[in-house]
């Protein structure tokens, strides 16, 4: 079987390009670098290709739901193993891999740890190669599956927030009810969630995305400055749409998500829903989510997430066409899609179809 033996520098790169392919959402560096770390303390965990596994073996996606401004938000390490036992108790059958929801700062060495502990390797099929803010589009068009019962484990919280949760239902209201409970335990859950078999994933994840999150953090990080702006554009083909300063800036937790808005230079608007899913200048749009919006400090080239935003800070804002990418089913799906335009009040569809 085809695999990367993880270590620290394949941490840095995994976290820094899993950065750039959160698109404003995916989690924090610093929270990436801490999990992926603590699990090479534990153990040597390897990157597997999906490729040598049989089609008939289990695989349980593996995530964090919420909102990442969230105050009091709080999982810690040994909440991400918990949330896979708890799911791994209630299916009564073996997992043969761990697979994320998607690339993200955080999210892109989800399983990492869970590995390390349990010895079930992680394979590289994530339900998405970016970040997308809702549960149903990390869970590889499960939404389409007349009758499909989702089965879903949550844990994360401290003191009267604590919470463990299990949930079989609709993949719609189980996801619905992790997001809602995300709230009550302070903004954000260790989730383990849907097992599906590696024949499904094939048809419906994203291959070799975490390969390419890798690949992108070497890009990143074996430059400086504007080169390595330059340097990320290359590998993605994708192109730097503006650069300047954040003149407005808004953002509200509201129902277990960051939304809001970014203005550059009084001229460019970008909006998120966790991740950016606009950017427009004037009624003219530039690129539209599932395309990959990400901003990065101009000087220092560091990611910088929807979460983490300032007004004053000097940013770069890059594009990246959704055919670069490598992404699920899911960003195929319009009915998916649909509710971005709800919340961000602006035309989606017509841009993404």
């Amino acid at each position: 079987m085809a695999k990367i033996s993880l270590d620290k520098k394949m941490v840095e790169y995994a976290v820094y390009g899993g950065a750039v392919l959160g698109g404003g959402g995916g989690g924090w560096i610093d929270d990436g670098l801490q999990i992926g770390n603590l699990a090479l303390e534990i153990a040597q965990p390897e990157l597997y290709t999906v490729d040598e596994l049989k089609d008939e073996d289990l695989l349980v996606t593996v995530s964090l739901v919420g909102a990442p401004a969230a105050k009091d938000k709080f999982v810690k390490p040994i909440h991400y193993a918990r949330a896979l036992d708890l799911l791994s108790q209630k299916i009564g059958k073996p997992i043969q891999g761990i697979i994320t929801n998607e690339n993200g700062a955080g999210t892109t060495v989800n399983g990492w740890f869970q590995s390390a502990v349990t010895g079930i390797p992680i394979i590289d099929i994530p339900c998405n190669g970016r970040a997308h803010p809702t549960g149903s589009m990390g869970s590889m068009n499960l939404s389409e599956q007349a009758n499909y019962l989702s089965h879903q484990s949550a844990v994360g919280g401290k003191g009267n927030n604590y919470m463990e949760l299990t949930i079989s239902s609709s993949l719609d209201k189980a996801s619905t009810m992790i997001r809602k409970a995300s709230v009550e335990a302070g903004g954000l859950l260790a989730v383990a969630r849907n097992p599906v078999t590696v024949a499904y994933a094939k048809a419906n994840g994203a291959a070799g995305a975490i390969q390419q999150a890798i690949e992108v953090g070497e890009a990143l990080l074996s430059h400086i400055g504007e080169s390595a702006i330059d340097a990320v554009v290359r590998k993605l083909g994708g192109k730097v749409v503006t650069e300047g300063i954040v003149t407005d800036f808004t953002l509200e937790t509201t129902g277990g998500f960051d939304v809001g808005t970014v203005i550059i230079n009084d001229a460019y608007e970008l909006t998120f829903w966790n991740e950016y899913m606009t950017i427009e200048k004037n009624g003219e749009r530039f690129a539209t989510f599932p395309d990959l919006i990400m901003t990065l400090d101009a000087k220092t080239a560091e990611p910088i997430v929807t979460a983490a935003m300032e007004k004053g800070k000097q940013i770069t804002v890059i594009s990246v066409p959704k055919e670069n990418l490598i992404l699920s089913s899911t960003m195929r799906n319009e009915k998916l899609m649909k509710p971005v335009e709800e919340v961000i009040k602006k035309s989606i569809l017509q841009y993404c179809f």
